[in-house]
């Protein structure tokens, strides 16, 4: 979510290097924010730092998930929820943490940070090793291949002239898309190894896009328009389709999806994505689009048509979700409850489960490995 501050104006670039991996595809990991609340009138609430924690999960067992530890690590609802990503070969991850949180009297405040967290998965339990200094608000994180070694380090930042939400790469490693929030487009950057160039070509998608991911074939990326700058309104938003074997790639659809889209993930089968609908709940508890529990807009993805083909009901403020590697389950976490819902995916299918995997605070962000 966007509300106090903005997210920061600059792509970062860190150390990755490819080699072969041997993918075991069972982690998620999650941020839990206990800071932030909402009042009955929709305000925000500033509550005093010092709970919060990242979640490693294991997902072997489809609808029996583990959480396999708890570190102490500051993490924010603010941003995207998608400042967090787990490496190919889940041995690392990264947590990006955009605020820090400041005393003024009795009071706290958010105020920019600047931390990159890393984690060792391999370790037992994984473990917190390391603190990476980089720019003044780090949010939307996304890994193109495995990190050599355990060490990663900012080597270079790209100015793209408007702040950055989140950022993800093509299938191939050769480019990147650049969601600019409050610029409502979506920037193109080449990629050659660990030099990052800004193409110096935008294109126009929805209101104040947030969000983004490609499909696994790399033809097709989506963004959610998060509409109303960062709150749900009661009003429709939509999911804007760019066609990325187009020269230049341009956008070809928006898709009508519903009230206030954030979290957004695209199936590792490449036939559905899902659109997390905040739908009311953080507005008002007397406002005529108030709704307690969030919704998930499933989109079929045919080619280059993508069309909403239905919704199913979650919990309260639905940020972060997670395919399973197989495609067959989602995961998503539900800010309000604290916990995660998990859904059965047949096809294009959604349905509810019914079981809950219950967290130590309340989920603003998830990811599973980068593809």
């Amino acid at each position: 979510m966007n509300h106090p501050v903005r997210l920061t104006a600059f792509l970062l670039v860190l150390v990755f290097s490819a080699f072969p991996y041997a993918a075991s595809a069972q982690l998620m990991i999650i941020g839990n924010d206990d800071k932030y609340s909402f009042n009955d009138a929709g305000q925000v609430v500033f509550g005093p730092p010092g709970k919060d924690t990242i979640s490693i999960v294991d997902i072997s067992n489809r609808e029996a998930p583990k959480i396999l530890v708890s570190l102490p690590l500051m993490n924010s609802i603010v941003g995207p929820p998608v400042n967090l990503a787990i490496t190919p070969d889940e041995r690392l991850a990264i947590v990006a943490n955009s605020l820090n949180w400041v005393q003024e009297g009795t009071a706290w405040k958010p105020a920019p940070d600047n931390k990159l967290y890393v984690i060792d998965l391999k370790a037992s339990p994984p473990k917190h090793i390391a603190t990476v200094e980089v720019g003044k608000q780090p949010s939307g994180l996304s890994i193109n291949a495995p990190i050599q070694g355990n060490e990663v380090k900012l080597v270079d930042t790209v100015p793209i002239g408007d702040t950055v939400a989140h950022v993800v790469f093509t299938p191939d490693g050769k480019r990147a898309l650049a969601v600019k929030f409050p610029a409502h487009k979506v920037a193109v950057l080449s990629v050659e190894g660990q030099k990052v160039t800004y193409a110096k070509y935008d294109m126009p998608v929805g209101l104040w896009p947030y969000n983004i991911d490609v499909t696994p074939n790399g033809k097709l990326a989506l963004t959610a328009d998060n509409g109303n700058s960062g709150r749900s309104d009661g009003h429709i938003d939509t999911v804007s389709v760019i066609d990325l074997e187009a020269d230049p790639p341009r956008v070809i659809d928006r898709v009508v999806v519903g009230d206030a889209p954030e979290g957004l993930t695209i199936s590792p089968t490449g036939e559905i994505a899902v659109a997390m609908l905040l739908s009311g709940n953080d507005g008002p508890k007397n406002a005529w689009f108030y709704n307690r529990n969030g919704r998930v807009a499933m989109l079929k993805i045919d080619g280059k048509k993508v069309t909403k083909v239905g919704e199913v009901e979650v919990r309260g403020l639905p940020e972060g979700a997670v395919f399973s590697p197989d495609g067959k389950y989602l995961y998503v976490g539900n800010f309000l409850d604290q916990d995660v819902s998990i859904l059965k995916v047949d096809g294009t299918r959604v349905t509810d489960t019914g079981k809950r995997l219950q967290l130590p605070g309340h989920p603003a962000s998830m990811r599973g490995r980068a593809r």
